[in-house]
């Protein structure tokens, strides 16, 4: 009885304290259960989950990277070995799935060999977790690989006028850490981000001065002429020959700055007959003036666009009616005409690039990539293989681009449709309309002689 009178006392003694009392308590609880985790966590080492998945790519590695008959004591993959030792650095998202890893691979794998190289690749794009494109950095001389996943790039940006310098053209938007730069863009949802851009540079000083697009059909190849095009309009002349026909033009026809717009094979060889003289003329004036010491004309110093779509469907037709290939025609401003400002845009598609003439392919040093493709069909236009998995879906404008014997960047090209499609998006067709030029004048037209 003393007892229990004494336990009721207590009780109602520390009734007024019950909260505080309960919060200590919990707080400790929660203490004595994360006590494993808080020390895993000041070791910097991961959780069980994740170990269990580092343990299982390590496995998956084993028979790829061990070596039979190995006489190392303690090989770097063994069926009884632990990752820890291969894997030097490792990063998970929140939701588990691992982010980046940095591994040591054994001396007799073949790092030089592109088969070697991609069999790795493919198997830890399968256990890291499909449906991301990833980045690997091979690092020959201490013999580690770093993988990296990587995030989507922007597809909703529309055409607009970009913070660029003259004689410089944005072909789309990469990645962060492979560009020098950003540059403000808004979105078609109206907002504002700043976004790192491929810039090609063209004029007498550019390495790559004209480009090549190759692509599938609908990959966007003829998306990126117009965004190259209404990009130059601001600071020269475009001339554009339609191969396909479709039309995919025509809203350019008769705007300032706009020489033509030619769908047929007598209006391209006309108009590439002008561009051949044209350049001839410049060269000729731009020598008269250096020769006597005074200024090239202003005429010779504003840039001149040539966009040519899909050449080789002109080049067949000329065949089968024995006329002039159009692209004989693209010599002469290909060879010269990087020293009068005279820059050649050339898209056409995969099946077609065999039908390229030798100029085309020796002159172009921008090339694009555009669309599905495999890495061999990247290294065969872009003299070199990404260094990122293809994307698990592709959309319209998205590919690969290269800059003379730069690095092969992801590209996203901004959205520049037809105005006049009625298919595409208001936001996309009224941002290009913003973008074009007033009707040319009839006393300012050029005529093409």
């Amino acid at each position: 009885m003393l007892i229990a009178v004494a336990a009721c006392l207590l009780t109602l003694w520390l009734t007024p304290y019950g909260t505080l009392i309960g919060a200590v308590a919990l707080a400790g609880a929660v203490a004595w259960q994360g006590r494993a985790r808080s020390a895993e966590a000041a070791d910097g080492g991961p959780g069980e989950a994740e170990r269990a998945r580092l343990q299982t790519l390590y496995e998956a590695l084993v028979p790829h990277l061990s070596l039979a008959g190995d006489p190392r004591p303690r090989p770097l993959y063994a069926h009884d070995g632990d990752w820890r030792r291969a894997f030097t650095a490792f990063a998970f998202t929140e939701e588990g799935r691992l982010s980046h890893l940095r591994l040591r691979y054994p001396p007799h794998l073949g790092d030089g060999d592109p088969e070697s190289r991609a069999r790795l690749q493919r198997l830890l794009c399968d256990k890291a977790g499909q449906g991301r494109e990833y980045r690997f950095a091979w690092h020959e001389e201490t013999g580690e690989l770093s993988l990296t996943a990587l995030p989507p790039l922007p597809a909703g940006v529309c055409a607009q006028r970009f913070a660029t310098a003259p004689g410089e053209t944005v072909l789309g938007f990469t990645d962060l850490h492979t560009a020098r730069r950003t540059v403000p863009v808004t979105g078609d949802d109206g907002e504002r981000r700043d976004l790192p851009p491929v810039v090609w540079r063209t004029g007498p000083r550019s390495a790559e001065p004209h480009l090549l697009v190759l692509g599938r059909p609908g990959a966007g190849a003829t998306t990126l002429l117009r965004s190259v095009a209404l990009q130059a309009l601001g600071h020269g002349e475009v001339l554009i020959v339609d191969g396909g026909g479709a039309g995919e033009y025509a809203f350019l026809a008769g705007r300032g700055g706009v020489l033509a717009v030619e769908p047929t094979l007598a209006g391209a060889l006309s108009s590439l007959e002008w561009v051949t003289r044209e350049t001839e003329r410049r060269l000729l004036a731009a020598n008269r003036a250096r020769q006597t010491g005074r200024d090239v004309p202003e005429d010779v110093c504003r840039p001149l666009w040539v966009l040519v779509d899909r050449p080789s469907a002109l080049s067949r037709l000329a065949r089968s009616e024995g006329q002039r290939d159009p692209q004989d025609l693209l010599q002469v401003p290909l060879r010269y005409g990087r020293a009068v400002r005279v820059t050649v845009a050339v898209a056409d598609r995969f099946e077609g690039a065999a039908g390229l003439a030798a100029a085309v392919r020796s002159h172009t040093r921008a090339r694009v990539v555009l669309g599905p493709a495999t890495p061999d069909q990247v290294r065969a236009v872009l003299g070199e293989a990404p260094a990122t998995t293809p994307p698990p879906r592709v959309p319209p404008g998205r590919g690969y681009a290269r800059l003379g014997t730069g690095p092969v960047h992801r590209l996203q090209v901004p959205a520049t449709p037809d105005p006049y499609d009625e298919e595409a998006s208001e936001p996309q067709r009224r941002a290009v309309m913003e973008l074009l030029t007033g009707p040319m004048a009839s006393a300012g037209r050029r005529t093409l002689r």
